[in-house]
């Protein structure tokens, strides 16, 4: 399993992204909204590694005056091959890439190795995941969802360590 950092959004902007997630799921395709999880919820990740040592929630509680601020959800995306995750981009603004910088500067002491590399500045790619494992003849289905287009006013208020190996979420803010 790994541990992740992650930005949260407002009840709103919440809202509005399991309203997404529940239109997949109704069109047939299995989205996130699936995982009934308590701690599943509509996330941007920051960082990802194998293992974060004790300290590192101390040591992002300084990051927090960064929040909130304004965002947009825009354009959807594909990632992977034989199966297909379906994300939303969170579109890159200053103060987006200004606090994922800080948070992989303050991250890296309390990471063993290295984040994983999609998550290091300059290779990250910002997104709200919507849909995982997703075969591609369910595409059309996919993107024909109301709410899988249009750009989204989105406002990020939260930030979250997610220790996957423990499946325990403990919010910074």
């Amino acid at each position: 399993m790994v541990h992740s950092v992650e930005l949260l959004f407002d009840p709103d902007t919440d809202a509005v992204v399991r309203r997404i997630w529940d239109d997949l799921r109704a069109a047939g395709v299995r989205s996130q909204a699936a995982n009934r999880s308590p701690s599943n919820r509509p996330h941007v990740t920051l960082t990802v590694a194998e293992h974060m040592t004790d300290g590192v929630n101390e040591a992002l509680r300084p990051l927090v005056p960064m929040l909130p601020f304004v965002g947009l959800i825009g354009a959807p995306m594909l990632f992977g091959g034989r199966t297909l995750v379906l994300v939303r981009l969170l579109v890159p603004s200053t103060a987006l890439l200004q606090l994922h910088h800080e948070v992989d500067r303050v991250c890296r002491p309390f990471i063993d190795g290295a984040p994983l590399p999609h998550t290091a500045p300059g290779q990250w790619t910002p997104h709200v995941t919507l849909a995982r494992r997703v075969p591609p003849e369910q595409l059309p289905a996919a993107v024909a969802v109301h709410g899988s287009g249009g750009d989204i006013r989105c406002r990020i208020v939260g930030l979250r360590h997610w220790d996957g190996n423990n499946r325990v979420e403990y919010p910074i803010s």
